[in-house]
């Protein structure tokens, strides 16, 4: 399952974000700590940078395959582009789950949500709004709202969100990016960033223990997973592939 995934696209990968209510401790030789210990798991991930407002600590992106890991001030967010297995990104998420509450002072009542995303980039050289209109909404009502011939769409990104339990406290969300510039239509500039689906499952706090977080990292994976091959690559990221494809090039 997990290889058609990146077959699909041109990058595939797998994002993690935990967000917290109260700001990251930014204590020198606590951040290190984290760091060095992520980076004897794995040993790839050698670079340390700062920005304005993170910390970053990543692999080359010499290579296709890459993973990084960025704390901000109230979130920690770690991702692996084009893994050569889910598990293997799904390592670099358990890992950052089971150290960062002990080197960052993290309690349950801390966490604010936990989600999991899958992301889809599908390289599109034409009109990336067209393609999505025609590959997701035109044989739908939706597409009687506009004349293709007489006008130019400027923006068509497809939102979704639906909870996946009776709670509320478990959602999904499903989003399509064009990116619309709107110089490429005023000055027939050319925007080569893809086409990406997002798909998203999030699951909100309270937390009562630490060790929930484990598990709730399973179940957003087991969902997405679900998701994923069922729904979103045979009636999403296919539709948009084959339409790509089928274009002039």
């Amino acid at each position: 399952m997990e290889s058609s995934f990146a077959a699909l696209c041109t990058d595939f990968y797998v994002n993690q974000k935990i967000a917290l209510k109260m700001d990251l401790p930014s204590n020198r030789e606590t951040v290190l700590h984290m760091m060095d210990r992520i980076r004897r798991e794995l040993p790839s991930m050698s670079r340390f940078r700062r920005f304005d407002d993170e910390l970053a600590l990543e692999s080359p992106e010499d290579e296709s395959e890459y993973s990084w890991l960025s704390l901000r001030r109230t979130s920690i967010r770690s991702g692996w582009v084009n893994p050569l297995s889910l598990e293997r990104a799904y390592d670099l998420h358990r890992l950052i789950i089971e150290v960062a509450p002990y080197f960052l002072s993290i309690s349950p009542i801390d966490v604010e949500y936990v989600e999991l995303v899958y992301g889809f980039d599908l390289e599109a050289g034409d009109d990336r709004n067209a393609i999505v209109f025609e590959a997701l909404l035109s044989n739908s009502p939706f597409s009687s709202v506009i004349d293709p011939d007489h006008e130019v769409m400027l923006d068509v990104q497809p939102f979704l969100a639906f909870s996946l339990s009776n709670k509320g406290d478990l959602q999904a969300f499903l989003e399509i990016k064009t990116r619309p510039d709107q110089l490429e239509f005023h000055n027939g500039r050319v925007n080569e960033s893809p086409i990406t689906v997002y798909l998203t499952a999030r699951r909100h706090g309270p937390f009562q223990a630490m060790e929930e977080l484990n598990a709730t990292f399973g179940m957003l994976a087991g969902h997405l997973e679900r998701l994923a091959e069922d729904r979103v690559i045979p009636n999403v990221v296919v539709p948009i592939r084959e339409t790509i494809l089928s274009r002039p090039t």
